[in-house]
């Protein structure tokens, strides 16, 4: 299958055809198109990008086994979403039943910073690091309940009937616990963004 026909294909067409060739190119296609939101999506859960690669790997793994199990009901992006904050949270509970929850993984070798062409000076984007740094710091103090709702909505910029369907919740409560996260957040955070 040509890469271009595959670019064209929705994410439903594509793991259909998965399940009815067991291509590995239709594979690739797939890790192609998720792997960075994936990643996003896990570290701003975990906060430690080692766990973050092995959780997301593992994610993938679980897609090629399972491909069969997905059912066009829903969508594709909702499925392995599910998927990947299943296996996060899966995590998270080992690491609490070790004690070692970390909320600051950020080494020197870690965080990494691409400078725009035109951007801002380099003040400001050492400024806008550290920011991030904190958003993610807070974040990770979060309830974990409210954490992956706000990652959801505000950062994966899922609508509330995806994440009501994934947490398979009402809407009315995935609204609540987005606000509630988001209240606390703010609280976390209201001495960096007094500018």
């Amino acid at each position: 299958m040509s890469d271009r026909r595959l670019r064209d294909l929705t994410d439903e067409q594509l793991i259909l055809e998965f399940q009815e060739t067991n291509d590995t190119e239709i594979f690739e296609a797939i890790v192609s198109r998720y792997k960075n939101p994936l990643f996003n999506f896990v570290f701003r859960f975990l906060g430690d990008r080692d766990a973050t690669s092995d959780v997301v790997q593992e994610t993938f793994i679980k897609v090629y086994r399972n491909k069969d199990s997905y059912k066009t009901f829903a969508k594709f992006s909702t499925w392995i979403y599910t998927i990947a904050g299943n296996l996060a949270k899966t995590e998270l509970q080992r690491r609490k039943r070790k004690n070692q929850i970390s909320i600051n993984s950020w080494g020197e070798d870690e965080e990494t910073m691409d400078l725009p062409d035109g951007g801002p000076l380099p003040d400001r984007l050492v400024d806008s690091g550290i920011k991030n740094k904190m958003i993610q710091e807070a974040l990770l103090k979060l309830p974990e309940v409210y954490r992956e709702m706000v990652i959801l909505r505000d950062i994966q910029e899922m609508s509330y009937e995806e994440i009501a369907e994934m947490m398979d919740i009402s809407i009315g409560t995935v609204k609540s616990r987005i606000n509630r996260g988001r209240a606390q957040l703010q609280d976390l955070l209201r001495d960096i963004f007094k500018e």
